[in-house]
C-alpha cells in the first residue's frame, strides 16, 4: 500500500513538474514555429503513443466507444483542442510575460473547478473556500497585471490573449470533470480515445486556419530546430503527465493529487529565472498567494472531512 502511495505521488508530481516546465520550453520554440502547428505535431504524436500503448494493454476491444462516442468528442475537443490551441496561442500571443500567465492560470485549475461546480450544480462552497479562491484570483492578478491594473485594462493588446489562456484552462477542467461520466474505464482508455478525437478536431481548425493565411506550414529546417523542444513536449507534458496524472489522482484521490499543482507556477518561475526572463516582485508574491490558497482550502477540506467522519461515527455509536 505504501509503495502505491509513493507511486501516486511521483506520478503527480513528475506530471506538474512536466507542465510547469512546458511554457518556457515552448516560448523559446515559439521563436521559430506558431504555436498552431507545435501544438498538432506534438499531440499527433503522443496520441500515436498512447493508441498504441492502448492496443498492447487492453486490446483491440478497448477502442470500443459504447455509445460515448459524443461525450467522448466533447471532452476530448475540450482539452486537446480548446486547451491545447488556446493556452499556447495565448501565451505566444503575450510574449515573454505570457510564460508565467500561461503557468498561474494552469495552477488555478482547483479553484475554477469550485466555481463551475457552483455555477452548474448550484452547491455554493463554504464561506473559506470561497475566500481561498479569492486569494487564488488576486494572486493571478498580480502576475498578468504586474501591479498595474490600468495599464493593464488599457492595453486591449494584452486582454485578449489572457482571455485566451482563461478559457483554455476552463476548457481543461470541463475534460477533467468529464471523466466521471466514464467510470469502468481505464484512465489510459480514457486519455487515449478522447486524445485521438480532440486531436483531430484541432488538426481540422489548424488546417482551416492555415488556408486563410494567419500561419504556414512549417518547413523541414524549422522542424528540425524545434525537434528537441517537440521531444520533450511529446514525452513528459504530453504522454507521461498526461496518463501519470489520471493513475495517480486515481491512487491519492483528486483531494490529495490537487496538492501537487502547486509545483506547476514554481518550476515555471524558476526555470524563468534560469533563462533570464525578468520576473517582478509581483510574479513572485501571485505565485505565493495561489500557492498559500490552495493549500489553506486543501486543509480546511480535510478538517471538513475528518469532523463528518468523526459526527458519523459518534452517530453510529449513539444508534
Amino acid at each position: 500500500m505504501k509503495n502505491k502511495v509513493l507511486l501516486g505521488a511521483l506520478l503527480c508530481f513528475i506530471a506538474s513538474v512536466s507542465w510547469g516546465a512546458m511554457f518556457p520550453v515552448a516560448n523559446h520554440a515559439f521563436h521559430h514555429i506558431d504555436p498552431f502547428y507545435f501544438t498538432i505535431f506534438r499531440y499527433i504524436a503522443v496520441t500515436v503513443i498512447l493508441v498504441m500503448i492502448l492496443f498492447w494493454k487492453e486490446g483491440k476491444e478497448a477502442f470500443r466507444l459504447e455509445g460515448k462516442g459524443m461525450s467522448l468528442w466533447f471532452f476530448g475537443t475540450m482539452a486537446f483542442t480548446v486547451y491545447n490551441l488556446l493556452i499556447f496561442w495565448g501565451e505566444d500571443l503575450l510574449g515573454e510575460p505570457g510564460v508565467m500567465v500561461a503557468s498561474v492560470m494552469e495552477s488555478l485549475m482547483p479553484m475554477i473547478s469550485i466555481v463551475i461546480v457552483w455555477m452548474l450544480y448550484r452547491r455554493r462552497p463554504h464561506p473559506f473556500t470561497l475566500l481561498c479562491v479569492f486569494i487564488a484570483f488576486i494572486g493571478v492578478s498580480f502576475v498578468i497585471t504586474k501591479g498595474d491594473y490600468g495599464a493593464f485594462i488599457t492595453a486591449t493588446g494584452d486582454i485578449i490573449p489572457t482571455l485566451l489562456t482563461l478559457i483554455a484552462v476552463i476548457g481543461w477542467v470541463i475534460y477533467t470533470m468529464g471523466g466521471k461520466q466514464f467510470a469502468g474505464w481505464s484512465a489510459l482508455r480514457y486519455s487515449t480515445l478522447s486524445c485521438l478525437l480532440g486531436t483531430a478536431t484541432a488538426v481540422m481548425i489548424v488546417l482551416l486556419v492555415t488556408l486563410t493565411g494567419y500561419v504556414s506550414v512549417p518547413t523541414m529546417a524549422t522542424l528540425k530546430i524545434v525537434s528537441p523542444h517537440l521531444l520533450f513536449m511529446i514525452v513528459f507534458p504530453g504522454a507521461i503527465a498526461l496518463v501519470g496524472w489520471n493513475v495517480g489522482v486515481a491512487i491519492l484521490s483528486p483531494l490529495n493529487g490537487l496538492l501537487f499543482i502547486n509545483f506547476v507556477p514554481v518550476t515555471t518561475l524558476i526555470i524563468s529565472i534560469f533563462q533570464g526572463h525578468q520576473i517582478t516582485p509581483f510574479d513572485y508574491w501571485g505565485t505565493a498567494f495561489i500557492i498559500i490558497s490552495l493549500l489553506s482550502n486543501n486543509l480546511f477540506l480535510r478538517m471538513q472531512a475528518n469532523k463528518h467522519i468523526l459526527k458519523h461515527r459518534d452517530g453510529s455509536l449513539v444508534s
